[in-house]
């Protein structure tokens, strides 16, 4: 049975206490209106796994880099079915245990801070909006990783969250990234050692909770040290995507389909826009290709993985994270490497452009969405798959208006 409602922070407490009281298992979604989900799994009332969140691939990497040491984490690759699991990571910690490659010890510190970590940003979230809250007693994990009990870690959390709000960092989330803007300034004030560290760290590519592992300095410490700076427009903040783990190559062979058979493409599309996905999965499906609408850009690499798109549209601008991120994304993943990206905008700045070109996207087309421009466009980069597209073959509406979003 599952129960939606939300909950301000201190009945979100409340309803956490709850859940050990009643030695609860099962899982708890939690979501807020940014589009941020976490997941907690309980058994008997003890919190054992959480995930979700903003950056959960940063985090798993961080984690098993900080406590693990003997794992070489850039050789993991996960299979493209792993990642349609939600608890990926959990699993994927569970392996590493079952071949002797990590001890119990570090397993379950491992599992007490990235727990600890996801409570956090719950707590940091529920201070500033009501979060939705699902209940869901049929997901159950079988093994638990640590045996602390829910107390402990709502003490932590709220310990770290006020130890981080009276920081005067309450608006600043640990996961947004630090770049240098005025270093000339900086290093008339600093050391030459910090003016290094600001030189070789402070460049946009690593978050706050990055840093302090990097630095070996604790998160609220670092963060704390860099605030002044934040303040004085030396350093401004900037929000960078997740930092996904390698994804092994899928190398079955297809021998179902007669070699004449001509391959069906298919066409993805990237878009917060709802309008623009509907157009352009018009214009895809009645010329006899397959489309597929990621509207949620943050969950966009594995649906794609799952999909395996042979051409991708990829709007500019988006929420949380913007065309160019997720392009960069998108060519970190060896399978996509030489996928056509095209980049969807409403203005045609040579700027844009350029930016565009440089974070991997193979060309670039400006709204309003156009019948003809799209499957010129298809044509261009898919022409050894697919025959010409002919625009006649397009809408079963052509009076439907086309938007500029």
């Amino acid at each position: 049975m599952v129960n939606k409602e939300f909950l301000p922070y201190k009945d979100l407490i409340e309803k956490f206490k709850a859940c050990t009281k009643t030695q609860y298992s099962g899982k708890l979604d939690i979501q807020c209106s940014k589009g941020y989900k976490w997941s907690l799994y309980y058994r008997f009332g003890r919190i054992v796994w959480a995930t979700g969140g903003i950056h959960p691939f940063r985090r798993w990497r961080r984690k098993v880099t900080q406590y693990c040491p003997q794992i070489k984490i850039d050789e993991i690759k996960l299979e493209p079915i792993q990642l349609k699991n939600e608890v990926w990571d959990y699993q994927l910690l569970n392996i590493l245990y079952n071949e002797k490659k990590v001890d119990r010890t570090q397993v379950e510190v491992v599992a007490k801070n990235v727990i600890s970590e996801v409570l956090f940003d719950i707590a940091q979230q529920a201070h500033f909006e009501d979060v939705c809250f699902t209940h869901n007693n049929k997901v159950i994990l079988d093994v638990s990783f640590t045996f602390m009990n829910t107390d402990f870690f709502l003490k932590r959390m709220e310990e770290e969250w006020r130890g981080w709000s009276s920081a005067g960092l309450a608006n600043f989330t640990p996961h947004s990234s630090p770049i240098l803007l005025q270093p000339k300034q900086i290093k008339q004030i600093v050391t030459p050692n910090v003016y290094n560290n600001f030189v070789n760290f402070i460049n946009g590519k690593y978050t706050l909770q990055d840093l302090a592992i990097k630095l070996n300095f604790n998160v609220l410490k670092i963060s704390s040290d860099l605030l002044p700076f934040i303040l004085r427009g030396f350093i401004k903040m900037s929000e960078i995507p997740d930092l996904p783990l390698p994804i092994k190559e899928d190398k079955q062979i297809v021998k179902a389909l007669p070699k004449k058979q001509p391959k069906i493409p298919v066409i993805a599309c990237i878009d917060d826009s709802l309008q623009v996905c509907q157009i352009l999965g018009n214009i895809v499906t009645s010329n006899n290709m397959r489309f597929v609408k990621i509207q949620d850009a943050i969950q966009a690499l594995p649906i794609l993985i799952e999909n395996k798109p042979d051409l991708i549209f990829l709007d500019l601008m988006m929420p949380v994270v913007n065309g160019y991120e997720v392009c960069a994304q998108i060519r970190r993943v060896a399978v996509f490497a030489k996928i056509p990206v095209i980049i969807l905008t409403g203005s045609d700045r040579i700027f844009d452009r350029f930016r565009a070109k440089v974070a991997g996207s193979t060309d670039f087309m400006t709204k309003p969405i156009v019948v003809d421009k799209v499957l010129d466009m298809i044509n261009k980069h898919l022409e050894t798959q697919t025959p010409d597209l002919q625009p006649q073959a397009q809408f079963n509406n052509p009076s439907q208006p086309q938007f500029a979003v």
